[in-house]
């Protein structure tokens, strides 16, 4: 059950609104469910001998600002608050929705039970799953009534209602979300066939500019790369206080560009806050993705995501630690899914543009960070930014699948530690990501997995069987347990190209069982493969290092096992140079 409430000056408009057709005809039967006194006028079902709708609705207005005249007011003194239902809830009888008005006038001070001098109220029902409450706030004794955290306070209101008349219960938000589009926005989005609202467009743009930004002229670039209009508020000293940014063509009915203020499309994107975002976290010494994953010969997309994913891991660990500073590393995961979402190939672009959104809600707590340190994370994000965009085949396409893999965890990581402070919509939404990133894994994991499995299959039998048994050794939790029902050729074909590799198999298996939990993972098998592979150096795309430019003329310098010897590696291609007319814009 969702309030909204709105304030304004003129009773008699707003009734007009509530008992006409609506702006798509879209209003049926409006009539009085409940009234401050239960005799109001109705001009919906007026049953007087000659009823004129219009001239009820007069005596109406007049009755609902007879204070108001009284006592002289010119201030706003209308309070509007519509309530809706989810559409999953059952239809409310007009009974019900009495109830809930006075519960509502009543919670918020406006007309508290048995009190004789409390506002003049009306809610009014022109649809089956909500209402409209008109009052006017003036009261018996011509005074305003007090009327703080009315917002707040119909919302814990509504919860409780939830509770006892058993409808969909909605998580308590904290006033950290961002502000939704009005009703105008929206039907004026309809009306010229966008799918989102110019505010939503833009709150998605300037968070994607944003995301790993070395300082505040580039964050600026940026958002006049994507195509936004941007305007910069100075001060005298020549210092950028703030900004606005507009959508080309949305202009007002004055002909004039609508402007938002970054604080009006989110809390965290004002001027101030991201200036201290990128103060604490300068991302301007960019972490060489061969520095983490030991090979320079594949592409630059490929090698930013291994980065990212190491620092993923360390990301999730420190939300599993469940310290107050982790919440920096929230905003820091937020950057780099913006990032990935942005560079990502087609095929995977929606689902991970959706975990982006999502995760948007995820990133805002009152919780605040005092030693935080991102840096490194968000030295990840520019640095798949930069590299472009992946192909989503070959090595691109299996780190695309290795790093949201590991962002399925964080996600989750994210959804413990909210909910263990009580962020019940904070919690949700990283719940959601982790669905949206699952959805996104399995279609850019399937290719690389297939090989990986065709692989193990060909593996000869006595050589399967060891790895299996050692695969069965390590992971005996039933929980988390392989067991001949679960597909383990890929782990097996992993194990033996990292023995192949100078590695001891099972020294390797359980440093990446140790990295993390593995209860929450969809497919354990999965989360160890991708885990084996970055440890090991081995690449993502398993059809890479048949296609190496060195095979069959030597072979690399030996990798290190974990046992302190050397033995030589499988030889590793490069795969082709990304063609740029593949990547997409950036934005």
């Amino acid at each position: 059950m969702v309030p909204k409430i709105r304030r304004g000056s003129r009773t008699h408009g707003l009734l007009v609104y509530l008992y006409g057709p609506g702006k798509r005809d879209e209003h049926t039967d409006p009539h009085l469910v409940g009234s401050w006194d239960d005799f109001a006028p109705d001009p919906g079902r007026d049953t007087s001998p000659d009823p004129d709708p219009k001239v009820t609705l007069a005596r109406l207005a007049a009755a609902l600002d007879l204070r108001v005249k009284q006592a002289g007011t010119k201030a706003e003194h209308v309070w509007h608050c519509s309530v809706r239902t989810d559409p999953g809830d059952r239809t409310l009888t007009d009974e019900e929705w009495n109830t809930v008005a006075r519960r509502l006038v009543h919670a918020v001070n406006l007309a508290p039970g048995g009190d004789p001098d409390g506002c003049r109220w009306v809610a009014v029902r022109h649809a089956e799953d909500h209402i409209h409450i008109l009052a006017t706030m003036v009261r018996g004794d011509l005074r305003r009534p007090r009327m703080n955290y009315d917002f707040k306070k119909a919302q814990a209101e509504c919860r409780r209602i939830e509770q006892e008349m058993g409808l969909r219960k909605l998580k308590p938000g904290d006033g950290t979300g961002a502000k939704t589009p009005t009703s105008a926005e929206r039907f004026k989005a309809e009306r010229i066939g966008r799918l989102e609202t110019p505010r939503e467009t833009l709150r998605e743009a300037v968070r994607q500019a944003v995301a790993g930004a070395a300082s505040e002229a580039e964050f600026i670039t940026r958002l006049r790369e994507a195509g936004l209009r941007v305007k910069l508020r100075h001060a005298p000293s020549g210092d950028v206080l703030g900004y606005t940014v507009a959508l080309p063509g949305d202009r007002n009915r004055d002909r004039k560009p609508v402007w938002f203020a970054g604080s009006t499309l989110a809390p965290d994107l004002s001027y101030p806050k991201i200036q201290r975002r990128l103060a604490h976290g300068t991302a301007d010494a960019v972490i060489a993705p061969e520095a983490d994953s030991g090979r320079s010969d594949w592409s630059p997309p490929a090698r930013g995501r291994r980065t990212a994913t190491g620092i993923a891991e360390r990301a999730a660990t420190l939300l599993d630690s469940d310290d107050d500073d982790a919440a920096a590393q929230l905003v820091g995961v937020g950057e780099l899914l913006d990032s990935v979402a942005q560079t990502s190939p087609a095929a995977t672009r929606a689902e991970l543009g959706a975990a982006a959104r999502s995760f948007e809600r995820a990133t805002r707590s009152h919780v605040r960070a005092e030693r935080a340190d991102t840096r490194a994370i968000r030295s990840a994000a520019r640095g798949i930014i930069q590299a472009g965009g992946a192909l989503g085949r070959g090595e691109d396409g299996g780190t695309t699948a290795m790093l949201v893999s590991t962002l399925v965890l964080v996600a989750l990581a994210a959804a413990r530690w909210h909910s263990a402070r009580g962020h019940a919509q904070q919690a949700e939404a990283s719940r959601q990501t982790a669905e949206h990133l699952r959805a996104a894994y399995r279609q850019a994991a399937t290719a690389p997995m297939q090989a990986l499995r065709d692989q193990g299959s060909a593996l000869p039998e006595a050589e399967r069987r060891t790895y299996e048994t050692t695969i069965r050794a390590a992971l005996p939790d039933s929980g988390s347990r392989a067991d001949a029902e679960t597909n383990t050729d890929a782990l097996a074909a992993t194990l033996a190209q990292a023995e192949q590799a100078g590695h001891a198999p099972k020294t390797l298996l359980q440093e990446a069982i140790e990295m993390r939990e593995l209860k929450t993972a969809e497919d354990v098998n999965d989360v160890l493969v991708w885990r084996l592979r970055r440890l090991a150096q081995l690449p993502a795309h398993p059809g890479e290092a048949a296609r190496s430019p060195q095979a069959g003329t030597g072979r690399t310098k030996p990798a290190p096992n974990r046992t302190g010897t050397r033995t030589a590696p499988p030889t590793a291609t490069r795969p082709a140079a990304p063609d740029p007319r593949n990547r997409p814009p950036r934005r």
